[in-house]
């Protein structure tokens, strides 16, 4: 029986636009490095210096540096946190503070996890009003822990915020390669991709999974819930 479910935020929960590729590309394009949409694309999911460290040596870049690295991510950063507190299209995808409650309703624990560092987190719950309420049980963020995807310590985290011990009553859930490969690091119970973001159903079947939907509410019926 399910006793937590994991939710990826930007593509899975949240509406996504290639807002957040485009904001990582404009980083980019600051200091006159030129990245496309679709290779933003192949990292989404993953922490966000990481990403950027794989983007500049995909594209061969001559002097990668800790310096170079912080200075683009510090620009997303704070790009990041302007849009998903100003921007009028941010908004949750189709269903989700309805299956977040009857899943609440239900005795499941709902945890969100991410990519994304704390500051553009908090920022983003912040617009969303899910904890204040109350419809999920905590965050986590790829800062927080010592691995972020597709590393599965974001789930242990999320274990021990909600108290589930077994691994097997975890869900999780996400649009990338990357979250469904964290499920599968963590030995969840239920990987679950969804195609509302940056992977397309071909590309996230190449993973391991136990389902894929194309929209949040389809979890209802996984567990039984509709």
């Amino acid at each position: 029986m399910v006793q937590l479910v994991v939710f990826d935020l930007a593509g899975t929960t949240v509406k996504e636009n290639f807002d957040v590729q485009r904001t990582l590309k404009n980083a980019f394009k600051k200091i006159d490095i030129e990245i496309s949409i679709e290779q933003a694309s192949q990292v989404m999911g993953i922490p966000k210096p990481i990403a950027i460290r794989q983007l500049l040596e995909s594209i061969k870049h001559p002097s990668i540096s800790s310096g170079l690295i912080q200075s683009i991510h510090a620009d997303f950063v704070r790009d990041m946190i302007l849009f998903y507190k100003n921007d009028s299209t941010v908004e949750e995808n189709e269903g989700v503070s309805e299956t977040f409650q009857k899943l609440k309703d239900c005795g499941i624990k709902v945890i969100v996890d991410t990519g994304f560092d704390r500051p553009i987190v908090d920022a983003l719950l912040q617009r969303m009003a899910w904890q204040e309420n109350k419809l999920i049980d905590g965050s986590v963020t790829s800062d927080e822990v010592a691995h972020g995807r597709p590393h599965p310590d974001m789930i242990f985290k999320a274990m021990e915020i909600s108290g589930v011990t077994d691994v097997k009553n975890v869900a999780k859930i996400g649009d990338t390669a990357s979250d469904m490969q964290e499920g599968n690091a963590a030995g969840c119970g239920w990987v679950i991709g969804i195609t509302t973001g940056a992977f397309s159903a071909e590309q996230l079947a190449k993973e391991e999974y136990t389902h894929l939907i194309t929209k949040i509410p389809e979890v209802l019926s996984i567990f039984g819930l509709e």
